[in-house]
């Protein structure tokens, strides 16, 4: 860091030892790189420093500011303005990455002060739109929201190679000759005091020995002057060595000023409880000294200033009653929510002790790991929702439950491992407890060695302990709050995979509820048996351009091992192929090669968004239904990024339901495609073509997933010349029913091929149907044989077994039945059957139907046989395939809802001799 103090008027040297590496310029020597134009006040002084792109510059940086201005006599801005440099510079070494240049400016009015960083941000707000300044939550961009709030003026300044944000904050106002006064009393009012008020004068040189002790002072203290001067202050005083504490007597003397109580030692050995004012100045050869005003506690009123906004450190007293302990450290209003709870909680620790960072876990319910959730100085986006486990051992937590002081963490690897790698040294921990349960731990780091002590320890533990209740409160409401959520989710989700037996859908469906609820990208890996590799079936990411990245890097890597233990485990191999593949890719990019890229397989070549995008922590969670391993959930974050306990826990939950889900879809499409192949086998292979005849066949099955039912038809070549048509009903519907039809339309087939006539073979399927005993079922059928004729019509056996009757469409629109009703089959033993032969002429049409069709209602209507004559003897002149087409319209146009009963219709038509 370099710093220039440049004086306006008079010199005013920041009080207090110098910053390291400070470097003092004379006056009108430029700043670098900081804006020196005229303003429209007049500046009386300057200081400005510059600060190096590392975490330690922001804590440097607050202690420039807080000097400079203490130094100038403008502590009722202090607290202000340390708060917002310490946002803008944040921004600019941590975010950004630059160097920050800091210009403080001293003016009639108030004090300026300019933070410039070298990331010239060329986007500038309109006035007429909104400036969105981000989350108050987040750690970072906060600095123009925070100056929004406290500043009077500020603004924001660009140039080539700087981004410039400036505020001013202005002077209370105060009459003249007056530094700060409280108001106008009555006289019975005024604070008592015990006789004459003595006010003991004690002046300490810059080693802090006595070098003046007045005459109040004996008359207090009992000790001569000439036997306490030359003797240091700490020989004499007693400081309260007790949590909460800012500093020690030896620190409080080098303050610019300083108010408290504390003890001295009299002669009679007693401690005197004192009230003292401590103001450090300098004499004419710049020699600095502490003059001390100290007064009998119990007056302290004498030299009690006016009440300020409470120090972070130390408890405010206002009208005799101490301040809640929780807003003092906190600030009021304290934050409403747990995150931003404890963002400010680790915010105020950093400040509290002068840190380059600080951070806070949460306990799991078990009390076994830590989980951090909230840091500043830290790449929190890395280490948020990261677990530690707590007790001893290599990469474990193992201080968590006492306070523990680090003066090197590089002696003791690993003590701290949120830490690792972030270059802190030195590191003070303290515990969160509640009822003597360890709730939490708080931490504050600096990145130079040896900066702690248990005084500091003390200190932080005296903070722990005001905002661990709030901070528990807090969690278990948020807890709350997600459990409920989270019943609602599995809720929800256990209806939408129950509403499917679709697997790709369920697939599907398992992604969709996990991105981007519980994670950024999902991978589901199915197993088809216990013999079988895992089989990447789907992929998603909550960015749709990332999706192809992200299948060809899984596809390239082995999947997950599939285990039967529950609950989630890091998988570790998406992330570090994607980032060697990545670093190749870069490489060639560059020209160059070589070294242990070379292991990754070529045909991999993720994108930097890729690497990216899985880059962070990947889980998996097995999918187990019916004690058998039938696949793997996987889920990711992007670069850095973990899991909460809580989401880890609610996917698990999740897998489990998805899991018998995704197996019963997979039975139910293995046992559709079963029952699909079966009913297929039971359907005719085709209908065959026959010279000088039209056939047309419409068949539907009642049922989901059902392709036949109880009806059947068959059309099939018997020998030269002749063929046999049969169209049939089985009693009910489903497999059961569907049994029957393969029996009955193998053996039709079977026993015609015989030779056999059409009533012995309805015979001999009447007893192979009551062969079958308790699995019999009565059937209609309608069987028939057809031998076209040199002349252009056709010859018809037909023999109607209780079926509905066939009709005969004649060319001149009238309509009549085809044959005489029988005896259905499947009932008595004994069948006596015969044939009725039926001639069709050019252009007539044979209609037969099942009695699905003519049973179709409409509440108490039924269409029925005539009905069906009606809609047929509109067909005159129509092909078959028109007249079975019309008639299934007409079907299906009576009733409004879906069809309950199986329907055949088999549409038989010989074509005229000079239209056709």
């Amino acid at each position: 860091m370099t710093t220039g103090v440049i004086p306006g008027g008079q010199s005013p040297e920041p009080s207090g030892a110098r910053l390291p590496h400070q470097r003092h310029e004379r006056a009108g020597h430029e700043d670098v790189h900081i804006d020196d134009r005229s303003r429209s006040s007049v500046i009386t002084a300057r200081a400005g420093a510059n600060f190096e792109p590392v975490g330690r510059s922001v804590a440097t940086a607050r202690s420039f500011v807080r000097d400079t201005l203490q130094g100038w006599g403008f502590a009722d801005i202090v607290d202000d303005a340390v708060v917002l440099t310490s946002e803008l510079v944040t921004n600019a070494v941590v975010h950004a990455g630059t160097h920050a240049d800091v210009l403080c400016l001293r003016s009639t009015d108030g004090v300026r002060i300019e933070v410039a960083d070298r990331y010239p941000e060329r986007e500038v707000p309109l006035q007429t739109s909104a400036v969105n300044m981000g989350s108050p939550d987040r750690e970072g961009g906060r600095g123009l929201q925070l100056c929004a709030a406290l500043a009077g003026r500020w603004g924001v300044e660009y140039t080539p190679t700087h981004k410039n944000v400036w505020f001013q904050l202005d002077l209370p106002e105060r009459s003249v000759g007056t530094r700060a006064a409280g108001p106008s009393l009555p006289a019975e009012l005024l604070p008592l005091a015990d006789g004459r008020v003595r006010v003991a004068v004690v002046q300490i040189d810059r080693k802090g020995s006595v070098t003046s002790w007045n005459e109040d002072a004996e008359e207090v203290f009992g000790h001569p002057s000439g036997q306490v001067i030359g003797k240091p202050l700490t020989d004499l005083a007693a400081w309260p060595h007790t949590p909460g504490t800012g500093t020690g007597i030896a620190e409080a003397l080098q303050l610019s000023r300083w108010e408290g109580s504390y003890g001295i030692r009299g002669a009679d050995g007693r401690v005197i409880p004192v009230y003292a004012s401590h103001l450090r100045v300098r004499d004419t050869a710049g020699e600095p000294s502490t003059v001390c005003l100290l007064v009998r506690d119990h007056e302290r009123a004498v030299l009690q200033t006016p009440s300020r906004v409470p120090a972070a450190d130390s408890p405010a007293v206002t009208d005799g009653q101490s301040a809640d302990p929780f807003e003092v450290f906190i600030g009021s209003p304290a934050p409403d929510d747990l995150d931003g709870l404890l963002q400010r909680t680790v915010e105020r620790a950093r400040d509290m002790l002068d840190a380059d960072s600080a951070f806070l876990l949460l306990a799991t319910d078990d009390e076994t790991e830590l989980e951090v959730r909230a840091s500043t100085g830290l790449p929190s986006a890395r280490q948020r929702f990261a677990r530690v486990p707590v007790e001893a051992g290599p990469g474990r937590y193992g201080s968590a439950r006492m306070p523990a002081v680090h003066e090197d963490l590089t002696a003791v690897p690993g003590a701290v491992p949120l830490l690792n790698g972030t270059g802190m040294r030195s590191v003070v921990t303290v515990p969160l407890k509640v009822e003597g349960r360890l709730t939490g731990s708080l931490g504050v780091a600096a990145e130079a060695p040896g900066r702690y002590s248990n005084e500091e320890a003390l200190r932080l533990q005296f903070a722990a302990d005001r905002i661990a209740l709030a901070v528990e409160s807090a969690r278990l409401g948020e807890l709350e709050r997600l459990r409920r959520g989270s019943l609602s989710f599995l809720v929800e989700a256990s209806d939408l995979l129950a509403g499917t037996l679709d697997r790709d859908q369920t697939l599907a469906l398992m992604a969709q509820m996990t991105v981007p609820t519980l994670a950024t990208w999902c991978a589901v890996y199915t197993i088809a048996d216990p013999a079988s590799e895992p089989f990447l079936s789907y992929v998603l990411h909550e960015d749709e351009e990332l999706i192809d990245g992200i299948k060809s890097l899984l596809s390239k890597i082995a999947p997950p091992d599939p285990v039967l233990t529950p609950g989630a485990r890091v998988w570790t191999a998406p992330a570090e192929v994607a980032h060697q593949a990545a670093l190749r890719s870069s490489m060639r990019s560059l020209g160059l090669s070589g070294g242990a890229t070379h292991q990754v397989a070529s045909g991999i070549g993720p994108t930097l968004a890729t690497a990216a995008a899985v880059g962070g922590e990947t889980v998996v969670l097995p999918l187990v239904a019916r004690n058998r391993v039938i696949g793997m959930l996987t889920l990711g974050k992007p670069t850095d990024e973990h899991f909460r306990q809580e989401i880890l826990e609610l996917a698990e939950d999740l897998s489990r339901r998805a899991a018998l889900a995704l197996d019963n879809a997979r039975l139910y499409s293995e046992r559709t495609a079963i029952s699909q192949a079966l009913q297929r086998s039971l359907l005719p292979p085709g209908t065959p073509h026959i010279e000088g005849i039209e056939v047309e066949v419409i068949y539907c099955a009642a049922g989901e997933g059902n392709e036949v039912g109880g009806d059947f038809y068959d059309v099939f070549p018997i020998g030269e010349g002749a063929y046999g048509f049969a169209i049939g009903d089985v009693c009910g519907t489903g497999p059961n029913a569907a049994a029957v039809t393969g029996l009955a339309r193998h053996a039709l087939r079977l026993l015609a091929r015989e030779g056999l006539s059409g009533p012995a073979v309805l015979e001999r399927l009447n007893s192979a149907i009551l062969d079958e005993g308790a699995r019999s079922r009565f059937l209609t059928l309608l069987y028939g044989e057809m031998r076209p004729q040199p002349d252009g019509g056709a010859e018809l056996k037909v023999v109607c077994a209780g079926h509905p009757l066939p009709l005969r469409l004649r060319q001149d629109g009238s309509v009549e039945a085809a044959a005489e009703p029988q005896p259905l089959l499947g009932v008595i033993e004994d069948l006596e059957l015969y044939e009725q032969t039926v001639t069709l002429d050019p252009g007539d049409v044979l209609l037969c139907v099942t009695d699905g069709v003519t049973e179709r209602r409409e509440g108490t209507r039924m269409l029925g046989d005539d009905g069906l004559a009606d809609v047929l003897a509109t067909c005159t002149g129509l092909t078959a395939g028109a007249v079975a087409a019309r008639i299934m319209r007409a079907v299906e146009r009576f009733a409004s809802d879906a069809p309950s009963d199986d329907m055949a219709i088999l549409a038989m038509r010989v074509p005229g001799l000079h239209n056709e």
